[in-house]
């Protein structure tokens, strides 16, 4: 922690240090021209002053935290450092972490996406996370909004009574400590109960932006693949998924609308070589090597999702199609006039199968 709070020394100069003279002791402990042979000179004056105030408060306030069950702290020189982010260019000196350990060395799929998700988008991340952990893959994400929280849900459910469920694993940009977006607090419990939390930054470290696009190469270091679910052009999922694949990880998207600006950035990946995938199964099969994980996917059919809902509605979802259409144009492709055919879109609304964009358009959801 001294190391990594040194006035000019970051994450590659401290991994400099270390590879040069072993432990962090053996750093301190080192000559001023040792180390001006590793480092600048100021920041060997640096390293050789003693440590602030700063350091040992935040070094109390560590220990301290370490006291509460289920916290811990891992640094590269420990055996319980997940294997998978060594293997990475660039692994965090330590990681704070809340929750199942055990889960960072356990076969992992990264599910992401927009925070401003559509319903559709967030029933996909959540499905297909619930089926991925039934399996025994953890779910890895950033407990943001949108998609990643549909994420950690879905896993959550998936391992619920299953000693063989993968869980779910939240990498943040905070400290340990902080819970962001403040929304996401009670999902925060919940993941570190049964699940596991995960952060680089050291205690306190409040939500600043740079650290968030940082975070996610540890997001895609951890798993074996990364999900984009919904994502827009110049979406941070997209840094996730360049990162994925600088790791040698698998990448794969889901496909949306033409029309949809969410589906820009999935269609933009499977352009450049990321796989398609319409189902769980997709992943599962891709993955299917990996020990533990089964392709066995049961799909639910649109009029059981509905309680067998009548055949108007049936047949209203079948001139909806999959793109957003307004109600014009749904009352031209029904027939139905403008009463009837707004009290069956209220009910399939409230059945879930159906939602209301910007503008009164309508888009079928599953």
């Amino acid at each position: 922690m001294r190391l990594e709070q040194t006035a000019g020394v970051g994450a590659e100069t401290a991994r400099r240090l270390l590879v040069a003279f072993g432990l962090p002791a053996n750093i301190f402990s080192s000559s001023f021209s040792a180390l001006h042979k590793v480092v600048p000179e100021r920041i060997a004056y640096a390293l050789l002053a003693a440590p602030s105030d700063a350091v040992l408060a935040l070094t109390a306030r560590t220990l301290e935290w370490l006291q509460q069950p289920g916290n811990q702290l891992f640094t590269l020189a420990d055996s319980a450092y997940p294997q998978a982010l060594l293997d990475i260019t660039d692994p965090p000196l330590m990681l704070y972490v809340k929750g199942r350990a055990e889960l960072l060395a356990r076969p992992a799929m990264a599910v992401v996406g927009s925070r401003n998700a559509t319903a559709q988008g967030i029933a996909n991340a959540d499905r297909f996370a619930e089926i991925l952990s039934q399996r025994g893959l953890t779910i890895i994400s950033g407990m943001a909004l949108g998609v990643d929280a549909a994420a950690h849900q879905g896993a959550l459910r998936g391992a619920a009574g299953n000693p063989d469920g993968g869980s779910t694993v939240a990498v943040i940009g905070t400290g340990a400590d902080i819970v962001y977006p403040a929304r996401n607090r009670g999902l925060a419990h919940q993941i570190a109960e049964a699940g596991c939390i995960v952060s680089e930054y050291p205690l306190g470290m409040p939500g600043i932006a740079a650290n968030f696009p940082r975070r996610n190469r540890i997001i895609s270091g951890l798993a074996r693949g990364v999900l984009v679910v919904e994502a827009a052009a110049q979406s941070g999922s997209l840094i996730t998924a360049r990162m994925a694949a600088e790791q040698g990880r698998d990448v794969f998207a889901i496909p949306g609308s033409i029309h949809s600006p969410l589906s820009k950035g999935c269609h933009q990946l499977i352009k450049q070589g990321a796989k398609l995938v319409e189902s769980a199964q997709d992943i599962l099969e891709e993955l299917r090597p990996l020990h533990g994980v089964e392709a066995i996917v049961a799909a639910t059919p649109v009029a059981e999702a509905v309680g067998g809902t009548n055949q108007e509605l049936q047949g209203l979802l079948a001139v909806l199609g999959y793109d957003p259409v307004s109600f014009d144009v749904l009352a031209e492709r029904s027939g139905n006039d403008a009463g009837s055919l707004n009290g069956q879109l209220l009910e399939l609304e409230l059945a879930g199968l159906i939602e209301v964009l910007p503008g009164g358009i309508y888009r079928r959801i599953g």
